[in-house]
């Protein structure tokens, strides 16, 4: 079979359609919303207001994640949270002792296969900008 120009430039614009599409399918992944539904939900709950299913087996409420930024004056307190998902700069939190929540830090370092803890850093990142996301305006 002789193919002609037509076929051929069909043929790659199929292609380049099939890519582009792939491409615009995997760039529209929500990481930071898929680490906080795998990470956080279960306590804090989908909508992030601390209504989560887990919240009947809690000691101390769970915090409404959608007031982080009007609770500290309008600004999203990104470093904090770092620190507090992080888990390296806090044993304890103040008078209340050991901390309730989990110390993702340690668990997203232990899951990586880097030699460094990019993975981790990345992982907090995206959460963070997930949370950055649905504050309440």
């Amino acid at each position: 079979m002789k193919l002609n120009k037509t076929m051929v430039q069909a043929g790659v614009l199929a292609c380049i359609t099939q890519l582009g599409g792939t491409t615009f399918a995997q760039s529209s992944v929500d990481f930071g919303k898929n680490e906080y539904l795998a990470s956080c939900a279960s306590c804090h709950g989908v909508s992030g207001k601390g209504d989560g299913a887990m919240k009947v087996y809690l000691t101390k409420p769970a915090t409404d994640l959608t007031r982080l930024a009007r609770d500290n004056g309008g600004v999203f307190p990104n470093q904090r949270l770092w620190e507090v998902i992080d888990g390296r700069a806090y044993a304890a939190i103040g008078s209340h002792g050991a901390r309730e929540m989990p110390v993702w830090g340690y668990i997203y370092r232990a899951e990586d296969t880097q030699p460094s803890d990019l993975h981790a850093r990345n992982r907090i990142t995206s959460l963070l900008d997930y949370l950055a996301r649905i504050q309440e305006k």
